[in-house]
């Protein structure tokens, strides 16, 4: 098993930054990929990043490329989401999930992870 547990959120003005953070614990080299996802009130889960912990690459969603970086320190033990350039439009609850499992699968859609935390709010006002 692995557990999860995001810390960070906050209230933030719009243009301004904040780094959140998901530990990780238990069976973490059974990680294949990790991602942040988020969900604003009223609306489905979306996918925000994702990275393979043994490879480093890294993917995005177009509405945070460029804004947004994911990152993995600690040998799978921490994983980051630094946010710059914040909009209103980026408040919501933000989810780390990993999955173990090497076959394949979209790495947007919430049903392929396996673990989920339990979320760090985000809050950016305008």
């Amino acid at each position: 098993q692995v557990q999860l547990a995001e810390s960070g959120g906050g209230v933030v003005q719009a243009g301004g930054s904040l780094k959140i953070a998901c530990a990780a614990s238990g069976y973490i080299d059974f990680i294949y990929f990790m991602a942040w996802f988020r969900q604003a009130p009223g609306k489905e889960r979306e996918e925000v990043a994702g990275i393979w912990p043994g490879r480093g690459n890294t993917l995005y969603s177009d509405s945070v490329k460029g804004r947004f970086t994911i990152s993995l320190e600690n040998a799978k033990k921490t994983l980051f989401l630094q946010m710059n350039s914040l909009e209103p439009e980026d408040t919501a609850m933000y989810y780390c999930a990993a999955r173990g499992s090497q076959t394949g699968f979209t790495w947007q859609n919430p049903g392929s992870y396996r673990y989920w935390g339990q979320g760090t709010r985000v809050t950016v006002s305008s």
